[in-house]
């Protein structure tokens, strides 16, 4: 790795490392309010209409569907500017350097989602198998960013590489799987859209309003169309050019775009998601939820489906020779990436928003995942914290 993406990567683990900071505090305000009297103030007031209807033109919505849907689409912009960029100029752009992250997060995916199914066989929460899925890249970036030199370099590149794959899953599973009501003519004006950013791409404009603004009205179509309107920033991201300029020492619009994002994503988007999201009021039968169908499945899928998923996934690609380890990694360090992976919060939580219809079982998911991403944190930050002070695996 060049040195000017080493710094580049440092300068993101940094700001997921704060953002995982804000956000942790985000998700300790919420539960307060939650069970505070003010608490229905706050639920008003995420429920209280903003917008205007007008000119054929409904946008009008609750305070939380705009951040769920509209504040969230920006969030997914990055996640697919992150992808781009990897894939072009990154840690997936070859075969060779992206066989075992994307390989382990298709493991990582694949085991919990299968576990969850298993558990939830015939029951009314079968929906929510994509729920242990995801793995939230600020929170573990965050956590395996405390190590600083306990763990190899190269763990945090594999982790954040890995992030992303998982990412690029979840965005597909979601647009696949958890889409609501097809209404195919808002589909194809959203298409439509689309093909138009990526003829902006091959004429070779360059001003990012070209694609920001026919980005805003994609959203606006695909919202409408029953497919999650945060695809809208996944593929607006896939069009933005990723070639720097010809003039010496200019970024990319794809580099600038990203850079301008990071911090607002970080610092303010992803926390009020979470702060509008994470309102768990607790109850005393909320333990004994935990041991339902929806909480084992859940619970399992993070903290022994991801590791599980991840580890074996690895040993079967370096085994067949098909992968090798990150420099200086060792077993017992996948281990404790694994852990890492489970946790889900961020992505599991909007998965699980788009699952349920029964707010009482929008509620166990969310004390689940919050369960098991504070169990799998502290047991992945442990378990690389002392890899290097005992023998390989």
């Amino acid at each position: 790795m060049s040195l000017s993406k080493l710094i580049s990567f440092r300068k993101f683990s940094k700001l997921s490392y704060s953002g995982g900071i804000i956000l942790l505090a985000a998700v300790v305000i919420s539960l307060m309010l939650a069970n505070l009297p003010a608490g229905r103030v706050f639920e008003s007031l995420l429920s209280g209409a903003v917008g205007f209807e007008r000119w054929g033109l409904r946008l009008s919505y609750p305070v939380q569907l705009w951040i769920n849907d509209g504040l969230m689409a920006i969030f997914f912009l990055l996640v697919g500017l992150e992808i781009k960029r990897e894939l072009i100029n990154g840690e997936l752009s070859s075969f060779k350097k992206a066989s075992l992250p994307i390989l382990c997060a298709v493991g990582g995916a694949a085991v919990p989602a299968l576990i969850y199914l298993m558990i939830n066989k015939g029951e009314p929460t079968v929906a929510g198998w994509g729920i242990p899925m995801a793995t939230d890249i600020a929170f573990a970036l965050a956590m395996i960013t405390l190590l600083g030199s306990r763990v190899p370099p190269s763990l945090k590149i594999f982790l954040a590489a890995l992030a992303i794959a998982d990412d690029l899953m979840a965005i597909l599973v979601i647009a696949f799987f958890y889409a609501a009501d097809l209404h195919v003519l808002y589909l194809l004006y959203g298409l439509a859209v689309f093909a138009l950013l990526l003829v902006f791409n091959k004429m070779g404009f360059r001003n990012l309003w070209f694609y920001l603004i026919p980005g805003l009205i994609m959203w606006y179509f695909i919202h409408h169309s029953g497919i999650h309107a945060t695809i809208a920033g996944v593929l607006t991201a896939l069009a933005i050019p990723a070639r720097a300029g010809a003039k010496a020492g200019t970024a990319s619009p794809l580099h600038k775009l990203e850079h301008a994002l990071l911090r607002p994503v970080n610092f303010v988007i992803v926390p009020l998601f979470a702060l509008s999201n994470t309102n768990i009021h607790f109850e005393s039968g909320m333990l004994a939820d935990l041991l339902s169908p929806i909480g084992i499945g859940i619970m399992a899928g993070l903290i022994i489906g991801k590791p599980a998923g991840i580890v074996v996934v690895a040993w079967l690609s370096v085994r067949t020779g098909l992968s090798q380890l990150p420099a200086n990694a060792r077993w017992r360090h996948m281990l404790g990436l694994g852990l890492l992976g489970g946790i889900g919060f961020t992505m599991s939580i909007f998965i699980s928003l788009l699952s349920f219809n029964d707010q009482s079982l929008v509620s166990v998911a969310k004390f689940a995942i919050l369960i098991s991403s504070i169990v799998a944190a502290i047991g992945g930050y442990l378990l690389l914290s002392f890899s290097n002070k005992t023998k390989s695996v």
